[in-house]
């Protein structure tokens, strides 16, 4: 039932009937999402009006209200609701109170008295935000609390729930005329909703078995018979029929079985009696410490029975070594929403990037007007944000995901009065947060470790003297120069030399140069010299193609400079397109400050947010031992024995995929034609793919079972890929979902694996069903 678009015309007593069914849905999906009769829920059910604004002249009233979803909202414009302007809760990034959005601040400045009648929703992906003004205070955090309080329960349902939520609402929205019966058209419009087709013959047949009453439709217990046939897990049937051996249910030692010899988890009995007593929803089975074969169903759909090690979901890495010893979440050219010749520049872009565990961002500045500098591509068309405003931003978000230190890697192209303002900025908005004397009492020789930096914020630039300045107070003048060695660091390709700057120096303000503490930008040479002349905090900046080269021809050498140093990694100034270079081979030299452009949805940034899944998605992984170990002598290109060779075969049997979406919604005829597709991204040797077959017309519940091998030799860097594809012959296949792990983040033996969209947001009732086995080689 979709209650959001009425028909057109009614009896009073069939609107009657109408509005108590559009109740009953709302308090049905309510109970859904734990939310029954909550009084948030019922304030966005009712709606109201909201005032949106797009301009300082653009503010219209519209109405705006939850659907009976409990998922989607609607928007009225005079007297009907426009299915365009709708949108989902799981298109939401995030909702904020106040004026907290450039549009926001932009077209309500001059009307500061606003500001706590206003709140905006923030979209995942390139979609504008939603400015909106509410007619009080109150009813404005009204507005705020609920959206989040819903959302906060969707994303709290387990696959199971999500699964089972999704298929109901498919089958309200296949129930056309809204009568709570489902006639065999309907049925068929149901199966091709959920991404199945099946011939005239099955789907009678289907509808037959399930219509026990001869009646021509189902309803009631006949629509529960036949959601139950639809959802019946016959793999799932299998593996719980071996190890269910008391009396056709699962004893808790015939599930201690399960979990020490399939799952390959070193538990114990009381172990299987905590999962019992969680998943469990027969209160017989539970009380004689059984699982039923529903209970197996949602420990399986839990994150216990995640693909993802559950001991790895918060911060279990030692914090405490030094911070060149991690590798750090890293984005270039943050300020841009796209393109790197005339997109946006945003403050939501850094938002955004530090919302997603980013801890290295960037800032390229230059002079702007009225004595305020501005961030922007320089010599290009992309448009400027104040530099004072991006600070704003930082100080406000830097730490919401993560409590660990941020890296503001400034690209100065400003004249010396806008370097002071720049300063004064940094000191004056980021406060005691910011880093400006290095830590302890005595010159350090090592950086602390991202535990002693939490809250804080460095800087990375250019500096006029060594640190130990900090230490002795040698005097410099307010205004000196930096060598042209040193200003070749932080420049990019075909970028023209900053203004200020004499045909051999820069000039560089004192106020900006003290703030840098542990991150000092200096030319590189080569190895040797920098082993030799250049202190621990002084690190180089390296183009991709050159980077590439050294992790290639001198990977051992890159590795030990890592060891001592920081690196920071940057794409090539050809990639106008924000594409992004593989940061693999990068990692595997050890380098820490991989940037990549984050606005851009790509394998590259699917392989990054990998990478920092783990640890809380802190945005610091340890790195491994070989990496940081001086006496190591590992080479990822030229394998030879060492502890980081801990050869491992991987066994992947893709078994099956659950309710995956589809591509071509317009087109509702369009079935999706699965194939799924296994890739290993470490060390050379380690490299590979390999894939399914595609099952025709079923997005549904498409069936496998397929084994693929894989030979692993440096398990410490290697991600694991899946990658879900909608067969096509004609034209290239298009992306159903993706999920990455870290190789030594996986968990043995039967899982299911969460698929992603291509910017990386989750789908909730989408999965994967395999079975994992690592054994040593």
């Amino acid at each position: 039932m979709s209650c959001g678009r009425k028909p057109r015309k009614r009896t009073k007593s069939q609107e009657f009937i109408y509005q108590e069914q559009c109740k009953n849905v709302a308090h049905e999906n309510g109970i859904r999402i734990g939310l029954q009769g909550d009084p948030d829920l019922q304030f966005l059910l009712r709606g109201g009006d909201l005032v949106k604004v797009k301009s300082n002249k653009w503010r219209k009233t519209r109405f705006f209200r939850l659907s009976e979803d409990c998922k989607t909202v609607l928007q009225q414009t005079s007297k009907k609701f426009k299915k365009d302007s709708s949108f989902s809760l799981e298109d939401i990034d995030s909702v904020r109170y106040g004026r907290q959005t450039e549009g926001m601040l932009k077209y309500t400045d001059s009307d500061s008295s606003v500001e706590d009648r206003c709140f905006s929703i923030v979209f995942k992906g390139r979609r504008s935000n939603l400015d909106l003004m509410a007619s009080s205070k109150e009813e404005a955090q009204r507005w705020v609390s609920g959206l989040e309080k819903v959302i906060n329960s969707m994303d709290n349902l387990n696959r199971l729930q999500n699964s089972e939520h999704w298929i109901y609402d498919c089958m309200r929205k296949a129930d056309k005329n809204a009568d709570n019966q489902m006639s065999l058209k309907e049925l068929k419009h149901f199966l091709r909703h959920i991404n199945i087709v099946v011939d005239d013959d099955y789907a009678e047949m289907l509808f037959k078995q399930c219509d026990t009453s001869n009646s021509g439709t189902l309803e009631g217990s006949e629509i529960k018979h036949f959601y139950n046939k639809l959802t019946h897990r016959q793999e799932v049937d299998v593996i719980y029929g071996k190890y269910a051996h008391t009396n056709g249910q699962m004893s808790s030692s015939d599930l201690l079985n399960f979990l020490q010899n399939e799952q390959r988890e070193p538990v114990s009995l009381d172990y299987a009696h905590k999962l019992i007593d969680t998943f469990e929803v027969d209160e017989i089975a539970k009380v004689n410490k059984h699982m039923s074969k529903d209970g197996f169903l949602i420990y399986l759909n839990h994150e216990e029975g995640s693909i993802f090690n559950p001991a790895h979901k918060a911060v279990y890495q030692d914090m405490r070594q030094p911070l060149n010893h991690y590798f750090i979440s890293s984005s270039h050219n943050t300020y841009l929403m796209e393109d790197q010749l005339k997109g946006p520049s945003s403050t939501e872009a850094y938002i955004k990037a530090l919302s997603k565990g980013c801890r290295c961002v960037e800032l390229d500045c230059w002079d702007g007007e009225n004595g305020e500098p501005v961030i922007y591509h320089g010599h290009t068309l992309t448009s400027k944000v104040l530099f004072k405003d991006v600070i704003k931003a930082i100080k406000e978000y830097a730490f919401k995901t993560s409590q660990y230190p941020v890296i503001l890697s400034l690209e100065n192209h400003c004249t010396i009065a806008q370097q002071n303002i720049m300063a004064h900025h940094l000191t004056s908005i980021l406060g005691s947060a910011l880093l400006t004397q290095p830590l302890g009492r005595n010159m350090p020789t090592a950086f602390p470790g991202p535990e002693e930096l939490k809250g804080r914020i460095l800087i990375k630039g250019k500096r006029l003297n060594k640190l130990d300045a900090a230490f002795n107070n040698n005097a410099t003048e307010d205004v000196d120069s930096v060598s042209e060695e040193d200003e070749a660091a932080e420049l990019k390709e075909g970028e023209p030399k900053p203004k200020g700057k004499t045909s051999n120096k820069i000039k560089l303000a004192k106020e900006l140069s003290d703030l840098v503490i542990y991150c000092k930008s200096v030319h590189f040479s080569n190895f040797d010299q920098s082993r030799d002349n250049q202190a621990f905090y002084e690190m180089a900046s390296f183009k991709e193609t050159k980077a590439m080269n050294l992790a290639e021809s001198s990977a051992t050498g890159f590795i030990h400079h890592n060891m001592d140093k920081l690196s920071r990694i940057y794409p090539a100034g050809s990639r106008t397109n924000s594409s992004n270079y593989n940061p693999v081979p990068l990692w595997n030299a050890g380098c820490q400050i991989v940037a990549l452009n984050f606005q851009t949805p790509c394998k590259e940034m699917d392989l990054n947010q990998a990478r920092f899944l783990p640890n809380g998605k802190c945005g610091y992984i340890l790195k491994p031992e070989f990496l940081r170990d001086p006496d190591s002598q590992f080479d990822p290109v030229k394998l030879s024995v060492g502890p980081w060779l801990k050869k491992k075969t991987l066994h992947i049997m893709i078994i099956s995929a659950q309710q995956l979406p589809k591509i071509n919604k317009d087109n509702k005829r369009s079935i999706v034609d699965p194939l799924v597709r296994v890739e290993i991204y470490g060390v050379p040797d380690d490299n590979a793919s390999k894939q399914t077959h595609h099952i025709e017309d079923n997005g549904f519940n498409p069936m496998w079972n397929i084994k693929f091998q894989f030979t692993v030799h440096v398990p410490d860097l290697a991600l694991v890929r899946f990658v879900v594809e909608d067969h096509d012959v004609a034209t290239q296949n298009d992306l159903v979902g993706l999920y990455t792990i870290p190789f030594t983040s996986m968990q043995n033996g039967y899982r299911h694996v969460p698929l992603l969209t291509k910017r990386g947001s989750l789908i909730p009732s989408a999965g994967l069903f395999v079975h994992i086995m690592v054994i040593d080689a």
